[in-house]
């Protein structure tokens, strides 16, 4: 398994309050994606020294925003397995996030840090 990207990225239910402040902050809007269904929608942000912030907005019952670690890997399967034996469990159950350009989980620790894994898929 090879990683691709690795940055910040938080989770949250109400993504516009954290953009504004890191757009205060030097970073600009990249592209935002958001899936069909609307559930779940990602901002990827960059300041002018390259550094990458994502910021995930759910519709998932979360209690708080969730600071994480996106990590896009060449082979999802693999990733979730590693992640797995080591005891991280995928915060919405088995369920992943799925479009026709990539697949996605958001696996915590069982410290509870959270790693969301991410491949893309190239047509």
């Amino acid at each position: 398994m090879k990683i691709t990207t690795f940055n910040p990225r938080i989770i949250t239910k109400d993504a516009e309050p954290l953009v504004k402040l890191f757009e205060e902050l030097g970073f600009e809007k990249r592209h935002n994606i958001s899936f069909e269904d609307n559930s779940f929608s990602n901002i990827r942000m960059k300041d002018g020294n390259g550094f990458y912030l994502d910021i995930s907005q759910t519709d998932s019952d979360i209690p708080c925003d969730v600071a994480s670690i996106r990590m896009n890997v060449d082979d999802f399967d693999e990733a979730y397995k590693l992640l797995q034996d080591r005891g991280f469990k995928n915060m919405f159950g088995d369920q992943t996030i799925e479009s026709s350009s990539g697949k996605a989980a958001v696996m915590m620790s069982p410290t509870g840090f959270v790693i969301q894994i991410i491949q893309h898929i190239k047509n």
